[in-house]
């Protein structure tokens, strides 16, 4: 640490990415991504054209994407904002909605929630998952402050229904419901088309994971028009060109191609489904999962040695350490042919 370091930020624990190796051999299964390319429409997109603008600042309203945006989900342009991935998005909403105040959400979910919380000021309360790892979404109805539900659950894979949301929605009048849909389409089900009833939520959604753009970093906010003027305050306060020309483009072609998302959708939750039997044959539990990945543990093994010992067979999934999941290794959903190899790797670790 330098010395013109902050020393508010002196105990500050970043977040920690998934690994990104590069043996070209290893069966990479550790950060969700999807194991297919765009949309031929995303490569179709990207012209010679378009490179050769790349001396212009793209549009600052994205407003190709907010189009596309507009018509895939069925709300009016007003009530949607682009962000440069997610993440940003998130950030911008711990920085203009709970600064100072508290920030409730799982003791087990998406990593950045308590990074974002400590970085702008705002006091992380986490709520602790049930013993079968889901949400009991009745511990945020009087949760005073900023509510956020990664829905489904980062690293547990559980889901919870739109009603269940929306029984948050109205019980917690006061406070603003942040629903980070990173996984939804996997099986879940979204809240966006509450937006335009409660004016407390905040849909966030990323085309990283079913839209096949995790290299593109775009995501997407959803809320009242009030709402996404603040986000737009807070955007403009901080990088106004914050998405590049390209990843415009490829995002709003990725949306416009309903037929080759549903097909990758279809590909992968079958094959998560066919994957969930095998571990289950195998003696694995497999936590209920309505994302792309699965967290799995065995008695056999602990999550440490299981991790280790099918990276000794290059095939690369993730452990955590936190006490709760710690014998748990959690697993993105590639193709077929990948998850076969785990399978197979798996039932020869444990025999």
């Amino acid at each position: 640490m330098s010395r013109f370091f902050h020393e508010d930020f002196s105990g500050l624990e970043p977040y920690t990415p998934g690994e990104q190796p590069k043996n070209p051999g290893l069966i990479k299964l550790n950060t969700n991504e999807s194991p297919f390319p765009p949309s031929p429409k995303v490569v179709a997109a990207i012209t010679e054209t378009e490179v050769r603008k790349l001396n212009l600042y793209p549009d600052p309203e994205s407003m190709e994407l907010i189009s596309a945006a507009s018509a895939c989900f069925g709300l009016p342009e007003r009530n949607i904002i682009a962000g440069n991935g997610s993440d940003e998005l998130l950030a911008f909403s711990f920085m203009a909605f709970q600064k100072g105040g508290n920030v409730f959400f799982p003791d087990i979910s998406y990593g950045f929630y308590e990074v974002y919380a400590n970085v702008y000021g705002a006091n992380p309360v986490k709520i602790p998952l049930k013993e079968n790892l889901a949400i009991n979404i009745e511990e945020y109805f009087e949760s005073k402050g900023l509510v956020v539900i990664a829905n489904p659950n980062a690293q547990t894979g559980t889901a919870l229904k739109r009603i269940e949301i929306e029984d948050l929605l109205r019980a917690n009048r006061e406070s603003l419901i942040l629903v980070d849909e990173a996984y939804v389409d996997f099986g879940g089900e979204s809240s966006v088309e509450l937006v335009s009833e409660y004016d407390n939520l905040l849909v966030i959604q990323t085309l990283s994971k079913s839209r096949n753009l995790a290299g593109g970093r775009v995501g997407l906010a959803f809320a009242e028009e009030e709402i996404i003027k603040d986000l737009s305050k807070m955007k403009y306060s901080f990088n106004p060109y914050n998405l590049n020309r390209l990843s415009i483009l490829a995002a709003a072609a990725a949306l416009n191609d309903k037929e080759y998302f549903e097909n990758c959708m279809k590909k992968i939750i079958d094959t998560r489904e066919e994957f969930v039997g095998k571990m289950k044959n195998l003696g694995f539990l497999v936590i209920p999962s309505m994302a792309n990945f699965v967290l799995i543990r065995h008695d056999k093994v602990s999550g440490e040695d299981f991790y280790n010992a099918l990276r000794e067979r290059n095939i690369l999934v993730r452990h955590f350490r936190n006490t709760r999941i710690a014998d748990y290794v959690r697993i993105t959903i590639g193709k077929k042919e990948d998850m076969d190899a785990l399978a197979a790797a798996a039932k020869e670790i444990i025999t």
